[in-house]
């Protein structure tokens, strides 16, 4: 049991680092596991141009986490990234912030030069220009990326023994029932509920609270002594369709530092207008939005100063 308790502590470090994270774990029983996941960010420094100090997290200074989930198939970990959520941490208030961007929202692609959806950036520079694009938009700085291939993230809840949500309306999504009030989902039903937008009023801004949802869901199950018997499943589960830059070493320091913060997460969401653009749809957030997104995540992040930088 001690030791099943060591190794699903760092399963639940790899999946939202920060997010989760309840007790120690067997070091070489993942590092593996770690080693296959892990995949460093190609920056000039080892912290985000948009500090002056690289992140302490013996001292907890506050930090943020970029969730991309990657819509590919297989275990493959290439294509647009339509889930965009932004985790800001604040140990010491015990306290997290998750904020949705829109996929089709209209924005500079740093290192490319053009104007495009948001989630063109994944396709076109990976996680790297996927992290540069985020932190131009928002003006806060990145410190961390976990991204997840959004096929295989169904075996990574099937590993947990499924997840609840509290679904608002009845609806079907791909050949799956979803009642309104309580469900409890598999993957593959996870998947299709966190993907459906056309029988939602709100489209895609709906879609994105059932995202954010699926990953709370996840968070919360993760926390239960049920799933302590599932760890290998979740080892291999995680092992192909998580990637992050975090090393072994740093995930251990994450999860010991930060975990308590898990207990209040506020949802936040970026919406805006649809506009058709030379024949795409797009969304547009405007800038007095924008900026309130901002200046909140950089609040918690306890960073001087307010934003007043323009997204392009």
């Amino acid at each position: 049991m001690k030791k099943s308790l060591k190794i699903i502590g760092i399963i639940l470090g790899i999946l939202f680092l920060s997010v989760v994270g309840y007790g120690a774990y067997l070091y070489f029983s993942v590092t593996s596991t770690a080693n296959e996941i892990h995949e460093p960010l190609e920056r000039d420094a080892d912290k985000s141009d948009k500090r002056t100090e690289k992140v302490n997290v013996d001292n907890q200074d506050p930090l943020s986490i970029l969730i991309a989930g990657v819509d590919s198939s297989g275990e493959a970990h290439s294509g647009r990234s339509d889930t965009i959520i932004v985790l800001t941490v604040n140990p010491k208030e015990e306290s997290i912030k998750m904020l949705s961007i829109p996929r089709d929202t209209r924005t500079e692609l740093i290192g490319r030069g053009t104007t495009e959806k948001i989630n063109h950036a994944y396709a076109w520079g990976g996680i790297k220009m996927t992290v540069d694009t985020v932190e131009n938009f928002l003006d806060v700085p990145i410190d961390h990326y976990v991204s997840v291939n959004m096929e295989g993230f169904t075996s990574i809840v099937d590993a947990l023994g499924g997840v609840t949500v509290d679904n608002e309306f009845a609806f079907s999504q791909s050949g799956h029932q979803f009642n309104e009030g309580e469900n409890v989902l598999n993957g593959e039903q996870a998947l299709a509920y966190s993907r459906m937008r056309k029988a939602d009023s709100r489209g895609d801004f709906g879609r994105n609270d059932r995202q954010r949802e699926i990953v709370e869901a996840v968070i919360q199950e993760a926390a239960q002594v049920s799933s302590i018997t599932r760890a290998g499943d979740m080892l291999d589960a995680v092992g192909k369709s998580v990637r992050t830059d975090l090393s072994l070493n740093d995930m251990w320091s994450v999860q010991s530092n930060y975990k308590e913060a898990r207990h209040s997460i506020e949802q936040l969401a970026l919406t805006g207008p649809s506009q058709r653009i030379d024949g795409l749809s797009y969304v547009i957030i405007s800038e007095e939005d924008r900026l309130a997104a901002s200046n909140e995540l950089r609040e918690h992040l306890e960073l001087e100063g307010a934003s007043t930088a323009t997204a392009e």
